[in-house]
């Protein structure tokens, strides 16, 4: 598991330490840089506003990532906790829309976007990820795990549909949250398609397509590349390390279970 971590992290490393090697020394195949400088920071931050790409990024992944959980806890609540005609049908067709790529139905939604007069804007690149099916099939697998007992302990002493949800079932399912939040959260962050789609300008772009602009038909600028993945990189890792207990966890729970 060492040597695997290792092997894992060491693309991290190298793409930290050629963000602060010069200009004359990117090529370099030594461990660790022979001067250390942030030039290629600055020239990033100075070349692409990637700080408000970084602002968008940060505004569509988590928009998009809370919607999804909403949605994702709410449709298996109702698929788990009530009957309804065609409920086995309509819950097969959500687990049928999960094998469909973004790519199939990329240009009847770019054509409605355009439509609604949507086009370069924030709004365009979260609506069509309000809800996950993903999310749907996990949590809806996860509470018919639940006790029954405990939710009929629940009704028993009056607690309504709204409230044996938010106050039992989603405390227990933290796991599963931090989870999705995660694997939705980076997803989303690593979009690169569906905003190269629709983005016209810079200041309604995500970062991925503020990295790609290093990358000409003249050459690629290595250094500022670099420097741009390394800041792309940091919210994600943040949020890995703040809830990594939790996914830990939730992958213990599921192996148990």
């Amino acid at each position: 598991m060492i040597v695997l971590s290792l092997v894992c992290l060491f693309p991290v490393y190298w793409m930290i330490i050629s963000s602060l090697r010069p200009a004359n020394a990117l090529l370099d195949d030594t461990f660790w840089p022979s001067a250390i400088t942030l030039e290629n920071y600055t020239y990033a931050l100075k070349a692409i506003p990637i700080g408000s790409m970084l602002v968008n990024t940060v505004i569509v992944s988590t928009v998009v990532t809370a919607f999804q959980l909403l949605t994702g806890l709410l449709a298996a609540y109702a698929f788990v906790r009530y009957r309804f005609p065609f409920d086995k049908f309509v819950y097969a067709l959500m687990a049928m829309t999960w094998l469909i790529p973004l790519q199939v139905v990329m240009i009847p939604n770019y054509l409605l976007v355009v439509r609604l007069g949507l086009l370069d804007s924030l709004t365009a690149l979260i609506l069509p990820h309000f809800a996950s099916a993903l999310a749907i099939l996990l949590f809806t697998q996860s509470m018919r795990a639940f006790p029954k007992e405990v939710l009929e302990a629940a009704r028993m002493d009056g607690a309504g549909g709204w409230r044996v949800l938010w106050e039992i079932i989603v405390p227990n399912l933290q796991g599963m949250i931090a989870s999705l939040t995660i694997l939705v959260f980076i997803s989303t962050w690593n979009e690169y398609f569906w905003p190269l789609l629709l983005s016209r300008t810079p200041d309604n772009s995500v970062v991925q397509i503020g990295i790609q602009m290093f990358m000409t038909a003249e050459g690629t600028q290595w250094g500022p590349l670099m420097a741009a993945s390394t800041m792309a990189s940091l919210p994600i890792l943040i949020l890995y390390v703040l809830l990594q207990r939790q996914v830990v966890q939730s992958f213990m729970k599921s192996g148990i279970r």
